[in-house]
């Protein structure tokens, strides 16, 4: 008798845990990038904003957004940040994904550095030279555009795919000729005898980055993302109104200067939008990327762009 009594609590216990929403037991698994571009992202998790907003998050750090997006795919994180061109390639291989939001932006952003004696001087001095860069991300989809923009060939550059972080230590071995990254390797090469040769823009594409989520995390968790959107907000107004202490964070984040990384910061704008500067731009990216069969299908972005935990969380709280 006494074990059927046992018996009966163990299921009655397992039921519980099953019917229990998930969402009341785990935090949302937040997937950003130990990137100057990430500012909302890391001023919200170290300024303590989402804890302020009732909504549990853990933040799990990455450098280069095909990682952020590689972990949403596999179900280890429940929304990520990454580029263009990367949730690009995500939707389109995955129509249950979401687009959420822009959250920063910035056409001078992704640089191109050499060595501060090396001999290129332009675009075409890159011609048979090794540049390093990380495949996948905003970019390398804005570098091929670039290259396209200015009549040169993939091919005609030995591309090598490369974390980016190791990229200054890379081009300061002399390992390779160049490399391409957004802030804050740039800026890093700089400290280590590097210097800019040209940036990504001019193409008419400030590269935003980008929130995605699958759409089954959106239905069961609106309520916590509609607070971690308002955690997203209250970072925004905080890197608008104390850029300076928001330099120091960052700085401390990615192994900066104040200094540096506030000089990095000008190269950006951080906003939550995806309003239509953003849309025309993701549309002119796809188009490129379809075109270079970087990606296998144009994502219908009316289908895959969901502005609605923007224009909630926009709202006042009842």
């Amino acid at each position: 008798m006494k074990s059927l009594k046992m018996i009966v609590a163990l299921l009655s216990l397992q039921l519980s845990c099953i019917c229990a929403p998930i969402s009341a037991a785990e935090p949302l698994r937040f997937a950003y990038q130990n990137r100057i571009g990430d500012a909302v992202s890391i001023i919200a998790l170290a300024e303590g904003f989402f804890a302020a907003e009732g909504v549990q998050v853990k933040g799990m750090l990455f450098n280069n957004g095909p990682a952020c997006a590689e972990a949403l795919y596999t179900g280890a994180v429940d929304i990520a940040t990454m580029g263009d061109t990367t949730a690009l390639a995500v939707v389109s291989r995955d129509p249950s994904m979401r687009i959420l939001a822009s959250h920063g932006a910035g056409e001078h952003r992704h640089r191109i550095i050499v060595a501060k004696n090396s001999p290129l001087r332009t675009l075409a001095d890159l011609k048979g030279k090794l540049v390093g860069i990380k495949k996948g991300t905003s970019t390398h989809g804005g570098f091929l555009a670039l290259l396209a923009a200015n009549g040169l060939q993939t091919a005609d550059i030995q591309l090598v795919d490369l974390s980016p972080d190791i990229l200054p230590e890379a081009l300061s071995a002399g390992s390779l000729d160049a490399f391409v990254a957004s802030e804050p390797t740039p800026s890093v090469a700089e400290t280590r005898g590097g210097r800019e040769l040209g940036t990504l823009g001019g193409l008419g594409n400030d590269y935003p980055l980008l929130i995605v989520a699958k759409s089954i995390v959106l239905q069961m968790r609106e309520t916590e993302l509609v607070a971690f959107f308002r955690a997203l907000r209250r970072a925004e107004r905080f890197i608008r109104e104390n850029p300076a202490e928001t330099a120091a964070i960052l700085g401390k984040e990615d192994r900066l200067s104040a200094e540096l990384a506030r000089k990095a910061m000008t190269r950006h704008s951080y906003s939550l939008r995806l309003d239509d500067t953003v849309l025309k731009s993701l549309a002119q990216t796809a188009r490129f990327l379809h075109g270079q069969h970087k990606i296998s299908q144009l994502p219908d972005l009316k289908a895959v762009v969901s502005t609605r935990l923007l224009e909630i969380s926009a709202l006042p709280k009842k």
